[in-house]
């Protein structure tokens, strides 16, 4: 840029070479935007099963196994309970002495558990 003698710029009536006024701006065209990328669907299908509920009874029973899902025949490890105790208590007091024990021997006093015999899981409980 060039000064006058005083210190003054020059006078703007003049446009520097290359100049375009705004006036005359033309902006470039719109580009096209590109489509919104769509969502994509994927189908899940959720199966569940229900256990299976099997009657359990004193004695071994055919089922198969909820963890290792094998058909099994149950094996049965009898638990006394409170009723056993019950039973026995019963006895002690009336003075059945030799028959306290009595309860403690029959299964059908005792709680009857069922395992699998393949991987000895809990499989339930039958109760007297």
């Amino acid at each position: 840029m060039s000064y006058d003698n005083k210190g003054n710029p020059p006078p703007y009536s003049a446009p520097p070479p290359g100049f375009q006024p705004a006036a005359y701006y033309q902006p470039p065209p719109p580009q096209p935007m590109p489509p919104p990328p769509q969502p994509q669907t994927s189908t899940v299908i959720i199966t569940t099963s229900r256990p299976t509920v099997m009657p359990l009874s004193e004695d071994p029973t055919r089922t198969t196994c909820p963890s290792c899902h094998a058909d099994i025949l149950t094996t049965v490890k009898y638990q006394p309970n409170s009723c056993t105790h019950i039973w026995a208590l019963v006895l002690c007091l009336f003075i059945c002495w030799p028959c306290v024990c009595v309860p403690y021997c029959m299964n059908s006093c005792q709680n009857a558990n069922h395992y699998c015999p393949n991987c000895n899981a809990f499989i339930g409980s039958y109760r007297n």
